[in-house]
C-alpha cells in the first residue's frame, strides 16, 4: 500500500513548484500540447445511499463522480419514479450532486432516479447517457423492467424527452384522470426503460406532458401500446470478449439476465383538437369579411344580420359569397349586398357548433361588430377638361372606332396558376374577385403548328379546392407545344355585376414527355391494403401523391420532375386519401406509416421500377437520416451517415441495448408473412 508522504518531504516539493513553472513557461511560449482528447463520459465513484439500499429513511442522495461535471435541463430530463407532486432539487458542485427531496417518499416503495443525459463532464462535455440509480423505502428492492421505442406516428421521428409511464391500474381510461406511477423519459432515440418495477400487469402510455401533471391532456400529445405488459426476466449466457497483453482475444461466457419486454413500440400523436371559438375577425374591405375560427369544423358556420342593420336575420348564403378552405377554420365572405356594403358598421352574428363540457357537440352564437374605416381615398382632382376629354379614338389602319371606359371603372383580374401546367395537370385559373357569369365564348385556348394556331376545346368548371375564386380545365395536353389562353374583356364578370374582367393573355410550352421520371412501386405485404404512396422533397414534404387499391401490388407515379426523393406510404384504413391521426380516449391508433429507407434518385427520360417490402425492416430504423428532423447528437468526433444505400443496415446493426427491433403490439396488418418476430409486429 502507498505510504503518504511526511509533512517535510511535501514541504520540499511545494518549494520546487514556482521554479518548475516558471521554467515551462520559458521553454515554450505557444500553447501546450495536451494528451489525447478526453472522450469518456463521467464515472460515478460511490453514492450515498448506495445504489440498492433498502429501508432508506433520508430525503437527500449524494453521488459524486471520479470528475468535474455540469448538469443540463435537469428540471426536464431528470425524472423521479413513482412520480413526486414535488420535483426534487438536483445540483451539482465539482465532482458532487446532490438530489433533495421535497415531497414524502413512500413507505415500502422502489424509486428510481433517472438522469437520462443531463449529466456531463464540465471540460469535453462528454454525455453520461442513461445514467439512473435506484433505493427502496422497503426491505426489498423491486427490478423488473420494461423497455421499448417512440416514434412519431405520421413521420416516424424519434420522440426525444416524452414522458413513458406504467399503469397498474388497467382502466382504459386511467391515462385520462389519473397520474402515472412508475415513469420514465425518452432519449435521443425515442428508446425508454421504465425501470424496479414490481411484477404484474400494466398499460403502457406514454404523453407530452406540457402542465406536468403526469396523464394525459386532450391537446397534448399521447400514446399507448395496444397490449397489456406483464415484465419478466429471462436467463441468457452472455459472451464476453477478453484481450491478452500480446493481442490475442478470446471468448469467454457467463450468465446474464435480460429484462422482457424490451421491444415495444408506441407511435405518438395528436388528435388535433383545439377549443372552437371565433379566434379573429375583420373587415380588411368594404366588400370583405374575414372569420378565423380557433378549430377546424365538419359543421356548417353561418353569420346573420343582427336587428337594427338592413336585412336583418338574413343568413349569408343571401348576402355575401363565402371563401373557405378545407377545414373550415378560415373563411372569408364577400358581400354582395349593396346596403351592406355601404355601411360603415356591421353588427353580426356568427353561429357554430362546439363541444360542451361533456364533449356534446352543442350551438353557440356571438354577436360582432366589423368596422371599415376607408383610410385610402384621396382629394379628388379633376381637370378642366375631363367632361370633354375624347373617350374613344379611331384606328387609322382598320377605320375601327375604339371606346375607352371610364378613369374610374373597376375591374377584376384574371390569371392562370403557375407559369405552365406539367401533362398530368388541369388549367387553373383564378379571379382576384369571386366568379359571377362566365361566357365560355370569350375564352379560347389554342395550340401550335409550325406558325399556325388552332383552337383546343375548354370547358372552365368552379374547382373544388376554391369554387368561389378559381376555374379549371381538364386538358389532354400535347407534349411540347406552344399554347395560348386568351381570355376577353367582358368574358367574365364577378359577383359585382358591374364588374368584369380585364383581357389576359398568355403563352407556355408543355413539357416534353422525356422531361420527365415515371415511378412504378411494387409493395410487398400490403396487396389486401388501400394505401396511399408519398414522395417526398428533402424536407420531409410530399410532393407526389398516389393511391394503391386493395387487390393491387402496387401504383404508378407519372410525370415526375426529375431529382432526389425519398418514399413514404400508410395505410389508407379510413379509405379518404389522407393520414388520419388516432383517439386516445377511444384507444384507436392512427394509421400505420412506413418509410422507404433508401434515397430515390430519378432522372430524366427513366421509367423506374421498385420494389417495397413495408415489413422488411424495424419501424426505427425505416426513416432515412438524411431527413430526420430530431437526430441525435454525435459524440465528439463521430460521423453522421451520408449514404443513404447503406443507412437502413447501420441503423439495425447499430441499435443500443439493451433494445430489440420493437414490436408494436396486436394490429389489423399482423407479422409480416414469412418474417420473424424481430421485425416489427404491426
Amino acid at each position: 500500500m502507498k505510504q503518504p508522504r511526511s509533512s517535510h518531504s511535501l514541504l520540499r516539493l511545494l518549494a520546487l513548484v514556482p521554479p518548475l513553472v516558471m521554467a515551462a513557461a520559458c521553454a515554450n511560449m505557444g500553447r501546450p500540447e495536451g494528451g489525447a482528447r478526453d472522450e469518456t463520459p463521467p464515472v460515478m465513484v460511490r453514492a450515498v445511499p448506495a445504489p440498492g439500499t433498502v429501508n432508506f429513511s433520508g430525503n437527500r442522495l449524494n453521488i459524486y463522480f471520479d470528475e468535474n461535471i455540469q448538469l443540463e435541463d435537469a428540471f426536464t430530463k431528470v425524472v423521479v419514479s413513482p412520480a413526486q407532486k414535488t420535483p426534487p432539487t438536483v445540483s451539482a458542485n465539482g465532482r458532487h450532486l446532490s438530489v433533495v427531496f421535497r415531497d414524502t417518499l413512500r413507505d415500502s416503495t422502489t424509486y428510481t432516479i433517472d438522469f437520462a443525459d443531463a449529466i456531463k463532464d464540465l471540460n469535453e462535455g462528454n454525455i453520461l447517457d442513461g445514467f439512473a440509480i435506484d433505493f427502496s423505502t422497503g426491505p426489498t428492492i423491486d427490478t423488473l423492467r420494461i423497455s421499448g421505442t417512440i416514434l412519431a406516428a405520421e413521420n416516424l421521428e424519434p420522440a426525444q424527452g416524452m414522458l413513458v409511464g406504467a399503469y397498474a391500474n388497467l382502466s382504459d381510461t386511467a391515462i385520462h384522470t389519473l397520474p402515472m406511477e412508475h415513469i420514465a423519459r425518452t432519449n435521443q432515440l425515442g428508446q425508454f426503460t421504465i425501470r424496479n418495477l414490481p411484477a404484474g400487469q400494466y398499460r403502457i402510455f406514454a404523453v407530452n406532458d406540457v402542465n406536468r401533471d403526469y396523464h394525459w391532456d386532450r391537446a397534448e400529445d399521447g400514446a399507448f401500446f395496444d397490449e397489456i405488459v406483464s415484465p419478466s426476466i429471462e436467463q441468457i449466457v452472455v459472451s464476453d470478449t477478453l484481450y491478452a497483453a500480446d493481442g490475442t482475444d478470446s471468448i469467454a461466457l457467463r450468465a446474464g439476465i435480460r429484462y422482457l419486454p424490451n421491444d415495444l413500440l408506441l407511435t405518438w400523436f395528436n388528435e388535433g383538437y383545439r377549443a372552437q371559438y371565433v379566434a379573429n375577425n375583420s373587415r380588411p374591405e368594404r366588400r370583405k369579411i374575414d372569420l378565423l375560427m380557433g378549430a377546424p369544423s365538419d359543421s356548417d358556420i353561418v353569420l346573420r344580420v343582427v336587428d337594427g342593420a338592413p336585412g336583418a336575420g338574413r343568413p349569408d348564403s343571401l348576402w355575401a359569397v363565402r371563401q373557405a378552405n378545407a377545414g373550415r377554420d378560415s373563411l372569408h365572405y364577400w358581400i354582395t349586398d349593396p346596403d351592406l356594403i355601404a355601411a360603415d358598421s356591421l353588427r353580426l352574428s356568427v353561429s357554430y357548433v362546439r363541444p360542451d363540457s361533456l364533449d356534446r357537440p352543442e350551438w353557440t352564437t356571438d354577436t360582432l361588430r366589423f368596422y371599415f374605416r376607408d383610410r385610402s381615398k384621396k382629394k379628388e382632382k379633376k381637370k378642366k377638361d375631363e367632361d370633354t376629354a375624347p373617350r374613344f379614338r379611331v384606328d387609322t389602319i382598320t377605320g375601327d372606332t375604339i371606346f375607352f371606359p371610364p378613369a374610374d371603372k373597376e375591374y377584376f383580374n384574371i390569371n392562370m396558376l403557375g407559369s405552365r401546367p406539367d401533362l398530368d395537370r388541369p388549367l387553373l385559373i383564378e379571379g382576384t374577385l369571386p366568379w359571377g357569369h362566365l361566357d365560355s365564348a370569350g375564352v379560347h385556348l389554342e395550340y401550335q403548328v409550325d406558325t399556325l394556331w388552332y383552337p383546343e376545346a375548354i370547358r372552365l368548371l368552379p374547382d373544388s379546392a376554391d369554387a368561389a375564386m378559381r376555374r379549371r380545365a381538364d386538358i389532354r395536353w400535347r407534349p411540347g407545344t406552344r399554347y395560348r389562353l386568351t381570355i376577353d374583356s367582358l368574358a367574365a364578370h364577378s359577383v359585382y355585376d358591374t364588374i368584369h374582367n380585364r383581357p389576359y393573355t398568355t403563352e407556355f410550352t408543355t413539357p416534353q414527355l422525356e422531361d420527365y421520371s415515371n415511378l412504378r412501386v411494387n409493395l410487398t405485404g400490403a396487396d389486401s391494403l388501400r394505401m396511399v404512396i408519398e414522395l417526398l422533397n428533402s424536407s420531409d414534404e410530399p410532393v407526389y401523391r398516389v393511391i394503391k387499391e386493395k387487390g393491387s401490388g402496387g401504383a404508378d407515379i407519372r410525370f415526375i420532375a426529375p431529382g432526389n426523393y425519398f418514399m413514404r406510404a400508410f395505410i389508407d384504413s379510413i379509405p379518404n386519401g389522407r393520414w388520419d391521426t388516432g383517439n386516445m380516449k377511444a384507444l384507436a391508433q392512427p394509421e400505420e406509416v412506413f418509410y422507404f429507407a433508401k434515397k430515390l434518385n430519378l432522372k430524366r427520360n427513366w421509367d423506374v421500377e421498385q420494389t417495397w417490402d413495408i415489413y422488411e425492416l424495424a419501424v426505427d430504423a425505416q426513416k432515412p437520416y438524411a431527413i430526420k428532423k430530431n437526430k441525435p447528437k454525435l459524440k465528439r468526433g463521430e460521423e453522421p451517415p451520408v449514404d443513404p444505400e447503406e443507412e437502413a443496415e447501420e441503423e439495425y446493426q447499430n441499435r443500443i441495448d439493451p433494445f430489440t427491433p420493437p414490436r408494436r403490439g396486436n394490429r389489423p396488418g399482423g407479422i409480416r408473412p414469412g418474417g420473424n418476430n424481430n421485425t416489427l409486429a404491426r
